[in-house]
């Protein structure tokens, strides 16, 4: 097999990654990388109309990659949404996503507590994430679950409802605290700062 054959068989198993891709964004990075490799391998092999079609695929990620970079820290592609804590959607949202949420948030007991505060985070007509807070007293708003879906976790959804601080400060709280035990958090990017092994956000 020649280093030419080596670049085709390689650029179609990138694009067979792709599709095998939850997340949005990774999808369209390894697809992008994989019509790049194919379109490289048919213009050697002078196969033109397999060059138009990859660099049209390649032209498309490149657009929705564009896209989705240029919303990813936009308020106004998102909509934070407050609901009861016996709101029969979060209850749905919850279930349908019960175990990845308790794989990356371990402590969460898996339902809204009554005294509990609960926050739904929208990107057009998909639910993309969920934030749950309890009054932890001292004018603390801790958080008890900060969930992105799988689709949407190379984003930073929650970031939302933390930026409009009136949600918490219209409450009284004059500060959030992370959850204990969060894995890979993000807050240091969203504006908080460490305290201890939890990290907090100053309103």
């Amino acid at each position: 097999m020649d280093w030419v054959e080596v670049v085709g068989w390689t650029g179609s198993t990138i694009l067979v990654i792709s599709l095998l891709q939850a997340r949005v964004l990774r999808l369209r990075l390894v697809n992008l990388v994989g019509s790049l490799v194919l379109l490289t391998y048919n213009a050697v092999i002078e196969v033109w109309p397999m060059v138009g079609l990859n660099a049209v695929l390649s032209l498309i990620n490149i657009v929705y990659l564009t896209r989705m970079l240029r919303a990813r820290h936009d308020a106004a592609a998102y909509t934070v949404l407050e609901v009861r804590p016996d709101d029969r959607y979060l209850q749905h949202v919850l279930e349908v996503h019960g175990q990845d949420i308790a794989r990356f948030n371990p402590q969460f007991a898996g339902s809204v507590a009554s005294d509990q505060d609960a926050y739904l985070v929208v990107l057009g007509d998909e639910t993309v994430g969920m934030v749950v807070t309890r009054d932890a007293g001292d004018g603390t708003a801790e958080i008890v679950l900060d969930y992105v879906t799988q689709r949407h976790r190379d984003f930073s959804p929650g970031e939302f409802v933390f930026r409009e601080s009136g949600l918490f400060a219209g409450r009284g709280y004059r500060r959030v605290l992370s959850p204990a035990g969060m894995r890979n958090p993000y807050y240091r990017r969203i504006g908080f700062r460490p305290e201890g092994e939890r990290w907090v956000l100053d309103l």
